[in-house]
């Protein structure tokens, strides 16, 4: 594969080809690893592109040499899906150098990407154009808008703005055959034949690599405010945010789930965070509501929202920030969950969707089935119960070790998938399918859905090149 590779060198960035096409096992390293550090591939090489034209010519290059390419963003993926397999044989197209940002149109509330660019730095852009880029999710100091397209990422406000495909306009992407399509028209309307902007948003690179975006922008709101509220059970917490969108409607912004048990892992390994509470209550709800009036507005609306849960006998306790510190302290508690559950040890991790409706039920149907089944387990379940999003993970009885619990992960995906399909969901909400879940989609997604899927992947992949292995 030399004469690849030199092949590969001359043509992404010539001129440093050590920077750009990385076949040493320590320069590849960090390419090669899944964010949480479970999984090491291996690869023919890394190859970190410049331009949209380069990254045509090298795909048209690994079609002509059958080489499989596994497009990366920012590697923060939980599903295997930006990592190669074990095999070596494949390449990863990194899309880190394609970072700019090409354009913002503030009259069309439009920003116009490079699919390299972090998501953080779009807020940052937007932000200056005193508009909101509103998709936010824990990762968006290190995850490239190419990768959330990719995996139609959700986040914190997809209960107002929706998930990442809502959030998208228009793509450029480079074919299987090296071709480049662009559809970055940047249109609310366009009603000529199919949409293909939909067919690559959640393909996980498994049909073309997403190169540019056009994403919406919307005003930024004069202000936002923030409440957590204690309750005594989930179906509380759907009572809540029935009242709370009853009355706030499209200014509830977010709705976040937490148990009491997600709070306490978060105050055993971060201390310095608030506790607002003196003693502990079942379950917790943070709530976040917006104005595009005025901050006297925003509290109005949460201060008659909480108002109205009390008097209701919904809510047992609640804390309203009066500041954006204290705002952002609620937040954090949230945001730390992730991290208090990797400081305290490895777990089962489920990203679960279901009807709002159903989410109480879910949980009172589903926890006694896993404490039947693996006695002591503890479970860890948060998320963006306003649309119907759980991350349901499963930690190891106090004593047990974690790699000896980890074995029993495929039997603990069964009780929880199974009940998840039994309610009507999803097994993937917002984290995607990858290498990780491929054959649980297989089990769960009827023959007539599976064989469309692969229909499409047959004719726009022939050659099987795009991150196979990946979704099907």
């Amino acid at each position: 594969m030399t004469a690849f590779l030199d092949r590969c060198r001359a043509i992404a960035g010539a001129a440093d080809s050590l920077q750009y096409v990385l076949d040493s096992a320590a320069a590849m390293a960090p390419y090669l690893r899944d964010w949480r550090g479970r999984f090491t591939g291996n690869a023919l090489a890394v190859l970190r592109p410049g331009s949209v034209d380069e990254v045509a010519r090298l795909v048209r290059l690994c079609a002509e040499e059958r080489v499989p390419i596994v497009p990366q963003g920012g590697n923060t993926g939980l599903v295997l899906g930006s990592v190669p397999d074990a095999s070596g044989t494949a390449v990863v197209l990194s899309l880190a150098r394609l970072d700019r940002i090409r354009s913002l149109d503030a009259v069309n509330r439009t920003v116009t990407v490079d699919a390299g660019v972090i998501l953080q730095h779009v807020q940052e852009a937007a932000a200056a154009a005193d508009c909101l880029f509103p998709l936010s999710l824990a990762a968006e100091g290190s995850c490239t808008i190419g990768g959330n397209l990719s995996t139609n990422a959700g986040g914190t406000g997809v209960l107002r703005y929706g998930n990442t495909r809502e959030l998208c306009l228009g793509l450029e992407v480079v074919t299987p055959q090296g071709e480049i399509w662009s559809g970055l028209r940047g249109l609310r309307k366009d009603n000529t034949g199919y949409d293909l902007r939909d067919l690559y948003i959640g393909a996980e690179g498994t049909l073309g690599i997403i190169t540019g975006a056009v994403m919406k922008l919307y005003p930024a709101p004069k202000a936002s405010v923030t409440a957590l509220a204690a309750l005594p059970s989930p179906e509380h917490a759907l009572r809540l945010l029935s009242l709370a969108q009853d009355r706030a409607g499209a200014s509830l912004t977010g709705f976040e789930l937490m148990s009491a048990f997600c709070l306490a892992l978060v105050a055993k390994h971060f201390p310095a965070l608030p506790r607002p509470f003196a003693g502990p209550s079942p379950q917790y709800a943070l709530l976040e509501i917006s104005s595009n009036e005025s901050e006297a507005h925003a509290v109005a609306l949460l201060e008659g929202a909480m108002g109205a849960a009390f008097e209701a006998g919904i809510a047992l306790d609640a804390v309203v920030a009066t500041s954006v510190a204290q705002s952002r302290g609620l937040w954090h508690l949230r945001e730390h969950i992730p991290l208090a559950q990797a400081a305290d040890g490895k777990n089962i991790k489920h990203d679960i969707s279901l009807p709002v409706s159903s989410i109480a039920r879910f949980i009172a149907h589903t926890e006694p089935l896993l404490q039947q089944a693996f006695p002591g387990c503890q479970l860890v379940c948060f998320g963006h119960l306003g649309d119907g999003n759980l991350h349901f993970n499963v930690a190891p009885p106090q004593g047990i070790d974690n790699e000896a619990f980890l074995v029993n992960q495929a039997a603990v995906n069964r009780v929880v998938h199974d009940a998840v399909a039994a309610f009507g969901g999803s097994i993937s909400a917002e984290h995607g399918i990858g290498a990780l879940k491929r054959d649980e989609l297989a089990r769960y997604k009827s023959p007539v859905e599976l064989n469309l899927m692969r229909a499409i992947k047959a004719a726009l992949d022939p050659l099987n090149i795009m991150n196979p292995g990946k979704i099907l």
